[in-house]
Protein backbone atom coordinates (compact mmCIF):
# COMPACT_ATOMS: atom_id res chain seq x y z
CA UNK A 1 0.00 0.00 0.00
CA UNK A 2 1.39 3.65 -0.84
CA UNK A 3 2.57 5.95 2.08
CA UNK A 4 0.53 9.52 1.28
CA UNK A 5 2.23 12.66 1.84
CA UNK A 6 1.06 15.97 2.76
CA UNK A 7 3.18 19.65 3.69
CA UNK A 8 3.01 22.87 5.73
CA UNK A 9 5.51 25.48 6.20
CA UNK A 10 5.00 28.00 9.78
CA UNK A 11 6.83 31.66 8.55
CA UNK A 12 6.64 33.59 12.21
CA UNK A 13 5.43 33.71 15.84
CA UNK A 14 2.47 31.98 16.98
CA UNK A 15 -0.24 35.10 16.82
CA UNK A 16 1.79 37.20 14.21
CA UNK A 17 2.37 34.49 11.74
CA UNK A 18 0.84 32.38 8.85
CA UNK A 19 1.06 29.32 7.07
CA UNK A 20 0.56 27.17 4.01
CA UNK A 21 -1.01 23.52 3.96
CA UNK A 22 -0.05 21.31 0.61
CA UNK A 23 -2.33 18.23 0.64
CA UNK A 24 -0.93 15.31 -1.37
CA UNK A 25 0.53 16.09 -5.15
CA UNK A 26 -0.92 19.74 -4.36
CA UNK A 27 -5.26 18.37 -5.22
CA UNK A 28 -5.22 21.31 -2.14
CA UNK A 29 -3.44 24.36 -1.33
CA UNK A 30 -4.40 26.87 1.54
CA UNK A 31 -3.43 29.66 4.30
CA UNK A 32 -3.69 29.05 7.99
CA UNK A 33 -3.50 30.91 11.00
CA UNK A 34 -3.92 31.79 14.43
CA UNK A 35 -7.35 33.00 13.70
CA UNK A 36 -7.81 30.56 11.36
CA UNK A 37 -7.35 27.85 13.74
CA UNK A 38 -8.55 29.53 17.13
CA UNK A 39 -10.55 32.08 15.80
CA UNK A 40 -12.80 33.01 12.96
CA UNK A 41 -9.93 34.22 10.73
CA UNK A 42 -9.94 32.84 7.10
CA UNK A 43 -8.13 30.09 5.69
CA UNK A 44 -8.29 26.33 7.19
CA UNK A 45 -6.47 24.71 9.82
CA UNK A 46 -5.32 21.29 11.11
CA UNK A 47 -8.47 19.85 12.47
CA UNK A 48 -10.45 20.94 9.28
CA UNK A 49 -8.33 18.71 7.11
CA UNK A 50 -8.67 15.76 9.59
CA UNK A 51 -12.09 16.28 9.21
CA UNK A 52 -12.30 16.34 5.84
CA UNK A 53 -10.33 12.98 5.73
CA UNK A 54 -12.23 11.70 8.24
CA UNK A 55 -15.37 12.24 6.09
CA UNK A 56 -13.74 11.21 2.61
CA UNK A 57 -12.76 8.42 4.46
CA UNK A 58 -16.33 7.02 5.64
CA UNK A 59 -18.10 7.93 2.72
CA UNK A 60 -15.93 5.47 0.91
CA UNK A 61 -16.10 3.33 3.50
CA UNK A 62 -19.64 3.40 3.66
CA UNK A 63 -19.99 3.05 0.15
CA UNK A 64 -17.62 -0.31 -0.14
CA UNK A 65 -19.96 -1.61 2.14
CA UNK A 66 -23.06 -1.03 0.49
CA UNK A 67 -21.95 -2.28 -2.32
CA UNK A 68 -20.62 -5.89 -1.07
CA UNK A 69 -24.19 -5.83 0.27
CA UNK A 70 -25.54 -5.92 -2.85
CA UNK A 71 -27.20 -2.46 -2.27
CA UNK A 72 -25.23 0.08 -3.89
CA UNK A 73 -25.65 3.82 -3.13
CA UNK A 74 -26.60 6.34 -5.38
CA UNK A 75 -24.68 9.10 -3.21
CA UNK A 76 -22.94 9.14 0.21
CA UNK A 77 -22.31 12.59 1.75
CA UNK A 78 -20.69 13.28 4.97
CA UNK A 79 -20.09 16.50 6.88
CA UNK A 80 -17.00 15.75 9.85
CA UNK A 81 -16.46 18.08 12.91
CA UNK A 82 -13.80 17.99 14.61
CA UNK A 83 -13.88 19.73 18.19
CA UNK A 84 -10.70 21.02 19.42
CA UNK A 85 -10.86 22.21 22.96
CA UNK A 86 -8.26 23.06 25.82
CA UNK A 87 -7.52 19.59 28.25
CA UNK A 88 -5.21 20.40 30.83
CA UNK A 89 -2.22 22.36 29.70
CA UNK A 90 -2.35 21.11 26.09
CA UNK A 91 -4.89 21.63 22.64
CA UNK A 92 -6.77 18.22 21.69
CA UNK A 93 -9.27 16.82 19.61
CA UNK A 94 -11.51 15.61 21.50
CA UNK A 95 -14.93 14.68 19.44
CA UNK A 96 -15.32 14.07 16.04
CA UNK A 97 -19.27 14.48 14.95
CA UNK A 98 -20.31 12.62 11.32
CA UNK A 99 -23.38 13.25 9.66
CA UNK A 100 -23.86 11.13 7.49
CA UNK A 101 -26.81 10.99 4.34
CA UNK A 102 -27.31 8.21 1.68
CA UNK A 103 -29.29 7.33 -1.31
CA UNK A 104 -29.48 3.79 -1.48
CA UNK A 105 -32.46 2.21 -3.37
CA UNK A 106 -33.78 -0.58 -2.00
CA UNK A 107 -32.50 -0.46 1.82
CA UNK A 108 -33.81 -0.04 5.08
CA UNK A 109 -33.10 2.70 7.47
CA UNK A 110 -32.15 0.21 9.73
CA UNK A 111 -29.95 -1.71 7.67
CA UNK A 112 -28.03 1.74 6.38
CA UNK A 113 -27.62 2.74 9.92
CA UNK A 114 -25.59 -0.62 10.31
CA UNK A 115 -24.03 -0.33 7.29
CA UNK A 116 -22.76 3.13 8.48
CA UNK A 117 -21.87 1.93 11.83
CA UNK A 118 -19.93 -0.59 10.45
CA UNK A 119 -18.02 1.95 8.40
CA UNK A 120 -17.40 3.90 11.08
CA UNK A 121 -15.66 1.15 13.02
CA UNK A 122 -13.73 0.02 9.78
CA UNK A 123 -12.55 3.34 8.00
CA UNK A 124 -8.45 3.95 8.19
CA UNK A 125 -9.22 7.60 9.65
CA UNK A 126 -11.89 6.30 12.51
CA UNK A 127 -9.06 3.71 13.59
CA UNK A 128 -6.41 6.26 13.69
CA UNK A 129 -8.59 8.42 16.17
CA UNK A 130 -9.90 5.19 18.04
CA UNK A 131 -9.41 5.61 21.55
CA UNK A 132 -8.22 9.24 21.74
CA UNK A 133 -11.58 10.77 19.67
CA UNK A 134 -15.02 10.48 21.26
CA UNK A 135 -17.42 9.54 17.90
CA UNK A 136 -20.90 10.83 17.37
CA UNK A 137 -22.79 9.89 14.05
CA UNK A 138 -26.31 10.57 12.80
CA UNK A 139 -26.78 8.61 9.92
CA UNK A 140 -30.13 8.69 8.24
CA UNK A 141 -31.28 7.24 4.25
CA UNK A 142 -32.60 9.56 2.62
CA UNK A 143 -35.24 9.14 -0.65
Amino acid sequence: MPTRSSSAVWKGGLKSGNGTVKVGKGAYEGRYSFPSRFEDGDGTNPEELLAAAHAGCLSMALSAGLERAGTPATEVSTRASATLEKVGEAFRVTRMTLEVRGKVPGITSAAFQEAAEKAKEGCPISNALKNNVAFEMDAHLES
